[in-house]
């Protein structure tokens, strides 16, 4: 996997069949490991251990409608009233971050309604205040 932008971790890695996975502590369980999941869990591991996020104010992968059609933020941060805070969009370090990406993230903020946007690919992080 690239290297990323971000503090290293150790992170619990296995092979599965043909492919990885990585175990994600936030859902408990391992997961197929893609260049987009190696940022998201860079990123989960930045909140927790850096940031001292609690992780029971982490969302990963929520469900949530917008305009009708089912979606799924890659992270959500909850205030300690349980509102969602920030969405994070996590994107593969070989995407680069244009309009589309940022108008992603905007409409998944038309359903949560957050005060913050981070949009990253692992080497670009990009924070943007409603």
């Amino acid at each position: 996997m690239n290297e990323l932008n971000l503090p290293t971790f150790p992170f619990r890695i296995r092979t599965s069949g043909q492919s990885k996975e990585i175990f994600d502590s936030l859902r408990r369980k391992y997961v197929r490991l893609t260049p987009e999941e190696w940022v998201r869990q860079h990123f989960i591991m930045y909140i927790r251990n850096v940031l001292s996020y609690p992780s029971g104010f982490i969302s990963v992968e929520k469900a949530l409608l917008v305009n009708t059609k089912s979606r799924r933020t890659d992270i959500v941060i909850h205030e300690k009233s349980g509102q969602p805070w920030m969405i994070i969009e996590c994107k593969a370090p070989s995407v680069n971050i244009d309009e589309k990406t940022f108008y992603q993230a905007a409409n998944y903020n038309h359903t949560l309604k957050v005060k913050y946007l981070v949009v990253t690919n692992g080497i670009k992080h990009f924070l943007l205040q409603i």
